[in-house]
């Protein structure tokens, strides 16, 4: 049933986070299944989590003004270099506001108008407005995000799943992630994704060194307590907004069959049960085409099919091996992915919803419009794997 290698055992964060998954899965299953109303809540752990963050970023503002005051007001002892050390620090702390990929091409809505009226479809559908830029990978996988100081939205495709997937699957690929935007997935949301951040930040530069020396024993007993306040705090945070993480799947997968129907999320949940496959296939045909690019690139050009043969590959798999990964995922758990819930949980949480029709329909014209948007960056970046 599973012969793949045990896990290693887990780090101390993310045997916290397995916890928190398991003890909240089966219950908010249960719960968002038989949920009139599915959107997102506002809890006390919510608000408690906002505190949390506001006061991770008070210490970073605190941080600096003593810096500055220092600087300004110390001249004539040391106090100006611990003040351009807290400066420094500070600035290791700031937010970051994200930015457009520079390894990845980015189609702006002139480039793509089909693209992205049939993401504006979809958002309208799930209750939410459009993207400003979309970015193609060769991921198995999609994302959304923001960019900039003026939180512009960003819609990551990865080929890699958009090929292997149908034209109302894809729909509602698209519902799902737009959903995030709708549902107010607080672990996205710039205070608490950057109060993570920071605490990210402050335990690793207070992580105790590996085979110290002597004073660098004496230096990882300094560090002990602000190492151990970073890695409390980020496991609070972690335990406060894990419920609210794992709910936001739901109600984006509830987004995805309001947009592209019951049925084609379902599918789409089937999927992602063979994205390893997918991504084994892409390593292998990387492989072999570093083997064709020595001898004979320029007449073979094997990156033209690669993307057929991918979807070639993913449409062999039989039925029998879907039924195998989803009895894999009723025996792991969420011991594979902590922040989402198990994909067996999320198919049987869209199946025992009453089944609803697509709002978002493509038809033959539409489709060979999309089609030839995103044959450039198509090429571009099966090339790309090819290259590697």
């Amino acid at each position: 049933m599973d012969p793949g290698e045990p896990e290693e055992r887990p780090g101390r964060l993310e045997g916290l986070r397995r916890s928190l998954a398991r003890r909240h899965g089966e219950a908010l299953l249960a719960e968002v299944s038989a949920d009139g109303d599915p959107r997102p809540r506002r809890d006390t752990a919510a608000v408690l989590a906002y505190a949390v963050a506001l006061a991770i970023h008070g210490a970073t503002i605190a941080l600096l003004g003593t810096g500055v005051l220092l600087v300004i007001l110390g001249w004539g002892t040391a106090l100006p270099v611990v003040g351009v050390i807290l400066l420094l620090l500070a600035w290791l702390l700031r937010p970051r506001f994200g930015r457009l990929p520079d390894d990845a091409p980015v189609l702006h809505r002139a480039e793509a108008p089909q693209l992205f009226a049939l993401v504006d479809e979809i958002a309208s559908v799930v209750g939410t407005t459009g993207v400003h830029a979309i970015a193609l990978t060769t991921d198995v996988n999609a994302s959304v995000t923001t960019y900039g100081a003026r939180r512009r939205r960003l819609l990551t495709i990865g080929l890699g799943l958009w090929e292997i997937t149908t034209p109302q699957q894809r729909i509602a690929l698209l519902g799902h992630e737009l959903g995030h935007y709708a549902n107010g997935d607080t672990r996205q949301g710039l205070v608490i994704a950057n109060a993570l951040q920071s605490l990210a930040t402050w335990r690793y530069l207070m992580r105790p060194i590996s085979h110290p020396t002597v004073p660098e024993m004496a230096l990882n007993v300094l560090y002990l307590l602000p190492y151990g306040a970073a890695q409390g705090l980020l496991m609070l945070l972690d335990q406060l907004t894990m419920r609210a993480k794992q709910r936001a799947e739901y109600l984006a997968d509830a987004a995805a069959a309001r947009a592209g129907s019951s049925e084609a999320a379902v599918a789409l949940m089937d999927r992602l049960l063979v994205t390893d496959s997918a991504e084994t296939l892409l390593l292998r045909m990387s492989n072999v085409g570093q083997v064709i690019r020595a001898q004979d690139a320029e007449r073979r050009e094997p990156w033209r099919d690669l993307w057929d043969q991918l979807a070639a590959h993913v449409d062999s798999i039989p039925e029998h091996e879907y039924e195998r990964q989803r009895r894999v995922g009723i025996l792991r758990g969420h011991s594979v992915d902590s922040t989402h819930p198990p994909t067996h949980l999320r198919r049987a949480c869209l199946l025992a919803r009453p089944a609803v029709a697509a709002a978002v329909v493509t038809d033959d014209e539409r489709q060979h419009a999309l089609d030839t948007e995103l044959a450039p960056p198509r090429a571009r970046l099966a090339r790309q794997v090819l290259a590697r």
